[in-house]
């Protein structure tokens, strides 16, 4: 890897990427030494079953789908990128730390997705009033649309089921939060599906902590718009 001898700008706000690495180092030194061992066995559990290579790649073709969202409008995926880029965006839920760091810092890149040329469309299997809970808590005006029982997530191939190690944590929570019993939850994913409905730009991490970089995903939807 190479290591850049540039002075850092501490002034600049931090990355995404810096600020999920942040949060992980905190509860890696307040956590008990068991149970980030089987964080870190899950994650490698996810990874060792080939869901980041057998999920919806770059120059597939997208898969449509019609949603709700809180306010219980329709949105059908095809109809958006008919008119231009769209950025497809998981998270698991608003129970989760990394999902509402990364939600914050889509918000805050809101403008220049759009000024990019794209729509951005987060989906999630939490339920509606979840979903605007998770929104109001984190002061995002993104709204969620309800991906039930991860049936679309499922269509692209991001669905894993929650190794055993972990799935004792997750027991109680999920099914508040989702509505079902299923233990099962979506990569953090984000896709940019073009005009014709291609897939020309797809982040797929085992890694929870791993988000699609703001920065990167305005450029993928730039180049889409070409």
């Amino acid at each position: 890897m190479a290591i850049s001898t540039m002075a850092q700008d501490n002034s600049a706000p931090a990355t995404l990427s810096q600020q999920l690495a942040e949060k992980a180092a905190g509860f890696a030194k307040k956590a008990p030494a068991d149970r980030l061992a089987a964080f870190t066995k899950g994650i490698d559990d996810v990874r060792a079953s080939g869901i980041e290579d057998s999920a919806k790649q770059v120059g597939d073709d997208a898969v449509d789908g019609t949603l709700a969202g809180w306010k219980g409008d329709s949105v059908t995926l095809s109809e958006l990128w008919k008119e231009g880029p769209v950025v497809l965006m998981w998270y698991r839920g608003g129970w989760c730390p990394y999902c509402n760091i990364q939600l914050r810092a889509m918000q805050q890149s809101l403008d220049k997705i759009e000024n990019a040329g794209a729509r951005l469309v987060v989906l999630t299997p939490e339920l509606p009033e979840k979903a605007k809970e998770t929104a109001e808590a984190s002061g995002i005006s993104i709204v969620a649309l309800h991906d039930q029982d991860l049936a679309l997530a499922k269509k692209y191939g991001i669905v894993f089921e929650l190794p055993e190690v972990i799935a004792p944590m997750y027991q109680a929570r999920l099914p508040e939060y989702n509505g079902n019993s299923a233990l099962e939850l979506p990569l953090s994913a984000t896709y940019v599906i073009n005009s014709s409905g291609k897939i020309t730009y797809a982040f797929l991490d085992a890694d929870y902590k791993k988000r699609a970089e703001p920065s990167e995903v305005i450029e993928a939807v730039k180049a889409a718009a070409k």
